[in-house]
This record gives C-alpha cells, sequence and structure tokens, in this order.
C-alpha cells in the first residue's frame, strides 16, 4: 500500500489537523449537565442522528469492526481510553462500541469554537475540561452523574489528533486520576489499522480490553498502575496494524540522515 504523504513531527504533541481555537475559553455560566425538558429532548434527538450517521460513515468509509465487546458485558459506569486516530470517526467510534449505552467524553474547550459543531457539542456528551475551581468541581460533579447513570466517560488520553498513526503516543498518568478516585472499571478500546485487499484504504479494527483497575498504595501509585496497565493492552494490539496509510517521521530522525 503507497502511503499517503509523509508528516514531520518534532514532538509528540503536535498539531496536525485543522481544531479549534485553543484560547477560547467557556462561557460564564456554562452547564456541564443539563436536566432541563428542552435540553433532554435536543440531546435526544440530535445524539440520535449521531448514532445514524455514525453508522453509515464508520461502517461504509472506516470499515469499522469491533473486538471483544462481550467484555463489557454487565458493566456500568466506566471509563474507556482510547489512541487519538482519527478526527471524525473519533466522535463517533465509541459509542457504536458501547451500544446501547450513551457515551459522554471528555474533551478540550477549543472544539467549542469549532463553527457548526461546537453549539451541538454539549447534545453529543461533550463534557470540556476546566481550569478554574467551579468549572472543575462542575465537571467532576458531571461525570459522578453519569457514572451513576451507568454511562460510559471517554478520554483520550493522548490528547492529539495523528490521523491514521498506527502506534501508542505517550499519555500521563493523571488522565486516570478520576477513574483511580472513583475506583470505576478502565476499559482500553485501541484502533489498529489493517490492509484491505478490497481498495486502498485500510480497515479499522478497534479492540476492547478490560476491565482494569489501579493497583498501589496511594492515589498516585494506582493511576501510574492504571496508566500502565492500559498502555500495555494499547501497545498489545497496535501489533496488528500491518499498514500505513499516512508515514509519520521524526524530524531529527529524518535531519539526520540528510
Amino acid at each position: 500500500m503507497k502511503p499517503r504523504p509523509t508528516r514531520r513531527y518534532a514532538a509528540f504533541t503536535d498539531e496536525f489537523e485543522k481544531g479549534g481555537d485553543p484560547a477560547y475559553t467557556l462561557p460564564k455560566g456554562y452547564r456541564w449537565t443539563r436536566t432541563d425538558l428542552l435540553s433532554r429532548i435536543l440531546s435526544g434527538l440530535i445524539y440520535g442522528a449521531a448514532i445514524l450517521f455514525s453508522s453509515v460513515y464508520c461502517g461504509v468509509f472506516l470499515r469499522l469492526r469491533v473486538r471483544g465487546r462481550e467484555k463489557l458485558k454487565g458493566q456500568r459506569g466506566f471509563f474507556l481510553y482510547g489512541n487519538h486516530t482519527q478526527p471524525v470517526g473519533d466522535v463517533f467510534t465509541p459509542a457504536l462500541c458501547v451500544l446501547p449505552r450513551r457515551i459522554y467524553t471528555i474533551v478540550s474547550p477549543a472544539n467549542f469554537s469549532l463553527p457548526g459543531i461546537g453549539p451541538i457539542l454539549p447534545y453529543l456528551g461533550a463534557l470540556p475540561t476546566a481550569a478554574d475551581l467551579r468549572g472543575i468541581r462542575a465537571l467532576e460533579a458531571a461525570v459522578d452523574l453519569r457514572l451513576g447513570q451507568g454511562h460510559p466517560i471517554v478520554v483520550y488520553p493522548e490528547a492529539h489528533v495523528w490521523e491514521y498513526y498506527t502506534g501508542i503516543r505517550p499519555f500521563p498518568a493523571t488522565a486516570f486520576k478520576m477513574a483511580v478516585k472513583r475506583e470505576a472499571p478502565s476499559f482500553a478500546m485501541t484502533v489498529t489499522y489493517r490492509q484491505s485487499g478490497l481498495r486502498k484504504r485500510p480497515l479499522m479494527e478497534v479492540f476492547l480490553d478490560g476491565p482494569f483497575y489501579g493497583r498501589g498504595e496511594s492515589p498516585r501509585q494506582r493511576a501510574d498502575d492504571l496508566c500502565a496497565q492500559v498502555r500495555a493492552a494499547m501497545e498489545m494490539r497496535s501489533r496488528n496494524s500491518d499498514c500505513e496509510w499516512i508515514r509519520y517521521e521524526r524530524a531529527d530522525d529524518v535531519d539526520s540522515h540528510t
């Protein structure tokens, strides 16, 4: 398979996709939970439409295949950690993986500045991170509410989208503090790409693994341990990728050979 143009990176935090304004801040009085009747109606309609769209987009364009759904049987209120490799697909893939459950996803506030999509993110289950104490408390309360209702909380610990990247990039143990604090089960959702004999674009195969729980005497030790377990599962599954649709090369590695 001939790869797409090569992307060169200086650090694993480099951005390749056009996203929202990183300086964007949430409006004063932003509500992390919306339980009024109108919000619930809009949320049901918009989320339902998104599921229909994603079934076609992920099934036809990405050719999504999910392995390990049986591991989620009987699970309610858990964290789902995935590698971030699709600018559009990553919005929908977790929802299809955990059906009939409804997902809520931890996101950057920058996404709310995107034209068209930003205003409907709250109705799709987006839970933006916060920098001030009020926002942090509101986010924590929203996570507790949704977990208590049995919903999965989706986290992309790599934070930055690298389209069709087949490795697992570094991510911090701090991304696992919420799961450890709540002693909630955590699952790894690893996206891999396999060569297709029918067309050039690879097939997307997702593996679900878990549940994982942090071990250790302190919250920090448990977060470190949970991070290591999820990373190990992702790295193991990432070896199932057998093609490179987009090639990523470290800039200093390329320069050293020129």
